[in-house]
Order: C-alpha cells, then structure tokens, then sequence
C-alpha cells in the first residue's frame, strides 16, 4: 500500500512504519491519521506481518504534536469529531492483535506522546523529550492522553505534566514507567528490532490473546479475568500449545505457525 505521509518497510516479519513530515516535525494531521488507519488495517490483514515498529523521520522528532493550523476554524462539534476520530485509530492501535512499538527519537509531544502511548510499549532514543502541552493552548489532550497518561504512570505524576505542560526527559521517563528501554539515539530502530525479533518466535495466538487480556484490565465493560480464562481456553485448542508443549517436553526449539 502506497501513503503519503508515511515511510513503511518490512523486514524479516517487522513492518517499519515512519511519520514523514520533516519540515513539520512529524506533525499530525487529517491525512497523517488516515495514512496511520490504512497502515494499522496493513498490519493486520498481511500475514507477512508479524510485529509493527512505529517512528519518525530525523533526529528531532517522533511526533512534535498535532498540526495547530487545522484547529483554528473548528468549530465545538467539529473539535470532538476530531478527538473521536483520533482515539478511533489509537484504539485501532492498541487493540492490534500483532505488536506495535514505538521507537520514539525526539520529541513526542501533544498527540505524539499520545501515539506513542497507544502502542503496547514504548522505547526512547536518549534524546526523546514527552510531554503533553495542551494546556498552553487553552485546550487538553484529546486523543485518549488523559487516559493512558495516568494508566501508564499514576495519577499524580499524571495530573502534574497535564497541568503545568512540562516536558521530560527520556531519563525520566524510564523513572516513571512510561517507557521500556532508553538507548542511544543511534541505536533505537536496532533495539526496536532485537526486542521485536525475540517476540516474532513465539506463538502469534498467545501473543494475542496476551495483548487482549492486559488491555481489558483497563476496559470497564470487560472482566479481565473472564477474558484470561476464554484467552486460556482458546490457547489451549491452537496447534501452536500443542507445539509448544511437545517442543518442551523434547528439549527442542519451537516452530510456531499461528494454527
């Protein structure tokens, strides 16, 4: 599939999938977030498709934030299509039964933070800075930052960088949880693939049932224990359990095919 916004490449089952707006550092916009719907449906409808990276172009940026000079003329009706559509194709994100990483290199700000927190888990070049700014806008973040932001890091810590609308930095970022790893800038899209690479062997149904369960623990309609048990229960009736265990009991390397 072709975008215009958007670098891809894959690679060994890793699609690599990069914002392209330099000269804008990387900021979102109504086409950026359709070219990121299109490529989050890519990465689930391709078999080739085992694990997903999510980045952006150069050394200053993931996502600098959303493209301001699209909210100008919005009217309040308009503003929460917006935000609805937003958290639609970070829900997207999120719920993919496949992994998405965010190898973050630069700033993630305003609806990059939020991006990056959509994806299942979040690496940092040494140089990210995360932080969303909104209320130096007069506005909050829209795109489900509120949310994860607290999820992801407590309610405190949360409440504080959404009200003064400071940065960190990717130090303490990793202090706070928000991100996995930090490496050096140059070798975030290696680290990205090694720890993807490493999950790309084991069995794709887990991996998805996994993904599924860990997100119902925030799902108020959902019973995640309930959604363990079912996971478990499907696990159970895949070739690849069979696998698995055979393989275990053999003291052999598993070969996992998705059945």
């Amino acid at each position: 599939m072709r975008y215009s916004t958007l670098l891809t490449s894959l690679e060994n089952g890793i699609f690599t999938v990069t914002i392209n707006r330099p000269d804008k550092l990387n900021a979102l916009n109504k086409e950026v977030f359709t070219d990121l719907n299109n490529a989050v449906d890519e990465i689930q409808n391709n078999p080739a498709i085992k694990s997903a990276i999510i980045t952006g172009t150069g050394t200053k940026a993931f996502v600098a934030g959303a493209d301001i000079s699209e909210f100008s003329s919005l009217t309040k009706a308009e503003a929460m299509t917006l935000s609805k559509r937003g958290q639609d194709i970070f829900f997207k994100i999120e719920n993919s039964a496949k992994p998405v990483v965010a190898a973050v290199n630069g700033f993630a700000l305003g609806g990059g933070c939020e991006l990056a927190m959509a994806c299942h888990f979040r690496i940092a070049g040494d140089n990210a800075k995360f932080g969303q700014p909104e209320v130096n806008l007069g506005l909050l973040p829209g795109y489900g930052g509120t949310q994860r932001l607290t999820q992801l890091i407590g309610k405190g810590r949360a409440i504080e960088l959404l009200i003064s609308g400071n940065m960190i930095d990717a130090a303490t970022a990793l202090q706070y949880g928000l991100v996995n790893y930090v490496v050096p800038a140059a070798e975030l899209l290696n680290k990205a693939v090694t720890v993807l690479s490493l999950i790309n062997t084991k069995a794709p149904i887990a991996i998805a049932a996994c993904i599924k369960a860990v997100n119902a623990v925030y799902d108020e309609t959902s019973d995640g224990y309930i959604t363990e048990i079912n996971g478990f229960g499907e696990c159970f009736d895949t070739e690849d359990m069979k696998e698995g265990t055979t393989a275990f009991l053999e003291k052999r390397r598993t070969n996992f095919t998705g059945k």
